[in-house]
């Protein structure tokens, strides 16, 4: 008889099929057939875009029909529903996974804080939120914090796809287009991007029935915040990994090695800016080559 799985074991099956998707053998029997049946459930109801687990509709008639239930769009992810979120942050594990990580710092920020009005430089980071998470949100990763003068990206296989690092790369074009570098006149936030490739733990800490959030463990996310800070403004640093999974030419692009603090080794990284616009090239990744 095969031995029964602990519910430690069962939490961290969940964690793995959150963050790459299928069905592992492991993945609990119950949460399986359940699944199915809402599943059949909801095909019924019409509204795009779909919870990618369960299928509830997310919009239209059928989120409607489905809203008092309580069924909605996941914080996280648009292509999750709230429901299956909860299962997700109730089951206190986590599982090791390849992903990209994204880290956006606001350069300069403690001195703007200084020099505004605690409203004004409220506004300013509300601003720089909205831009930085609508950019994730859309390239399909999940929301890992923001903090501070900070947003923190997480493109796992589930949802961004096979490949991570590219989705990754456009949305830190994005999020450098949108805070203004590439606007004759400069950004109205500056803000230095670090993206990296790697294995990484990803789960829930906290506490039964108090509050838990994802977390990412392990020397992947402590370097992408390395790099993030070691960019300048209008900067993105690239890890060889992220470079490498993403095929960024090897030619054209500055190399740089870095020695970050923490770090034992030399790591050296690709560096990208956002190009000037041209015509019907606006928005789009360009080197930033040495002279």
């Amino acid at each position: 008889m095969p031995n029964r799985m602990t519910d430690q074991e069962m939490a961290n099956e969940i964690w793995y099929w959150y963050l790459n998707g299928g069905n592992s053998a492991g993945f609990p029997t119950f949460l399986r057939l359940q699944m199915t049946a809402l599943s059949g459930a909801f095909r019924l109801l019409p509204g795009k875009p779909r919870c990618i687990q369960c299928n509830a509709p997310l919009s239209g008639f059928g989120a409607a029909v489905v809203k008092p239930f309580g069924y909605g769009a996941s914080v996280l992810t648009p292509k999750l529903c709230n429901s299956c979120e909860k299962v997700i942050f109730s089951a206190e594990g986590g599982a090791e996974v390849e992903l990209t990580l994204l880290f956006a710092d606001i350069r300069g920020s403690t001195s703007m804080a200084e020099q505004q009005g605690a409203l004004e430089y409220r506004n300013f980071i509300q601003r720089f939120y909205k831009a930085t998470s609508g950019t994730l949100i859309e390239h399909n990763a999940l929301v890992n914090r923001l903090a501070g003068d900070q947003a923190i990206g997480l493109f796992v296989p589930r949802f961004a796809g096979a490949n991570h690092a590219a989705v990754a790369l456009q949305a830190a074009a994005d999020i450098l287009r949108l805070t203004g570098h590439a606007d004759p006149q400069g950004p109205w936030a500056p803000v230095g991007i670090g993206v990296h490739t790697d294995t990484a733990y990803v789960g829930v800490v906290g506490s039964k029935g108090g509050v838990n959030e994802i977390a990412v463990l392990g020397n992947a996310a402590n370097l992408t915040a390395r790099l993030s800070s070691a960019a300048a403004a209008g900067e993105l640093l690239v890890s060889e990994q992220a470079a490498a999974l993403a095929n960024l030419p090897r030619e054209g692009l500055e190399r740089r090695s870095l020695s970050l603090k923490g770090i034992s080794k030399p790591v050296p990284v690709r560096v990208v800016t956002l190009a000037a616009p041209a015509p019907g090239m606006s928005g789009t990744i360009a080197s930033d080559t040495k002279p």
